[in-house]
């Protein structure tokens, strides 16, 4: 079996996926990071490049899905920092 590039495209973004999935169960990352959602991002990014050469819409569906999850998580990072800063400068504790 030989593989393509997109399938090793496909493949990083699996392991990108399972890695972080595992550093989130051993408490080595929490779900609030940013490296968690852009992790996720890529991942499944990854894997949809490397369907568009082999379609499944199961699989395009579910990644898909997962990656709009990921930037949504990412967006709410980005809002909750924001909050935060305004916070600190208008001198409340957070």
């Amino acid at each position: 079996m030989e593989l393509s590039l997109s399938d090793l495209i496909g493949i990083l973004g699996v392991f990108i996926i399972m890695i972080v999935y595992m550093l989130l169960q051993l408490e080595k990352m929490d779900v609030k990071d940013l490296s968690f959602s852009l992790l996720n991002v890529i991942g499944a990014l990854f894997i949809i490049i490397s369907l568009l050469f082999d379609w499944n819409l199961a699989s395009f569906l579910m990644e898909s899905t997962w990656m709009l999850i990921s930037l949504y998580g990412t967006l709410k990072y980005y809002k909750t920092k924001k909050i935060q800063k305004e916070a600190v400068q208008d001198g409340e504790e957070f």
